[in-house]
């Protein structure tokens, strides 16, 4: 069965130049030219979606914070913009990645593919890891803490089930990122920075507990 991907972009251009490219590649591809159209095409529930930020009337932010209300699946922003706000700003939104326009279409190929197969594997795991209170549920994709389960966005969840995964092992922020999604890519690590502190605020409100510890100057390891 073929990957489905929807595309999403005012651009016709660049619509047809990816849905020509990724229909090549093997995979079925939706189109949708605006942000109420790609609400309305979630019904094809795509395995991935590829999300341009800049679009008039329902800008790409607000179309991925209302899909998160109805899927999970990953969601790569195309943009333009190259400012550190903007990252952030998507990452909060609910989005996963993002590739900045102009693109490589062999770059993008193999974020579409590592983030498949981080489904893939996701999908595959059925394990649970438990300390105390504090247990998470890998086939479940939940955390809970005592009787409070903590909601995590999709990669916030991935960054906590690689490290709870490798217990008292340090990792940068640069191998974090190639390791969740199976590639490097220079400037990324702002992108971890932010998931870490938002994972870590949330954890905060229900435990005095340290959980994520940062070796200055080295990275970061789980020590619950």
């Amino acid at each position: 069965m073929p990957y489905k991907l929807l595309v999403v972009d005012d651009d016709k251009d660049i619509c047809k130049m990816l849905k020509d490219y990724f229909e090549l590649m093997g995979y079925l591809v939706y189109i949708a030219r605006s942000g109420m159209e790609a609400l309305e095409k979630i019904s094809v529930l795509p395995d991935l979606i590829l999300l341009d930020i800049n679009m008039p009337e329902l800008d790409g932010l607000e179309v991925c914070k209302r899909i998160r209300n109805q899927t999970n699946v990953p969601i790569v922003f195309l943009t333009a913009k190259i400012e550190e706000q903007d990252k952030i700003n998507g990452l909060m939104a609910g989005g996963d990645d993002y590739i900045i326009k102009p693109f490589s279409m062999e770059e993008l190929n193999a974020r579409v593919m590592a983030h498949l197969r981080r489904e893939e594997r996701g999908r595959e795991r059925k394990n649970i890891c438990s300390a105390g209170e504090f247990l998470i549920n890998y086939n479940d994709r939940t955390v809970f803490i005592g009787e409070n389960q903590i909601t995590f966005t999709k990669t916030e969840f991935d960054i906590i089930e690689f490290l709870s995964s490798n217990k008292g092992r340090i990792f940068n922020k640069e191998t974090i990122y190639e390791r969740l999604w199976g590639f490097d890519k220079e400037g990324d690590s702002a992108i971890i920075t932010e998931h870490i502190r938002r994972i870590r605020s949330k954890f905060a409100k229900k435990s005095k507990k340290e959980i994520i510890e940062t070796v200055w100057g080295v990275g970061y390891r789980w020590i619950l």
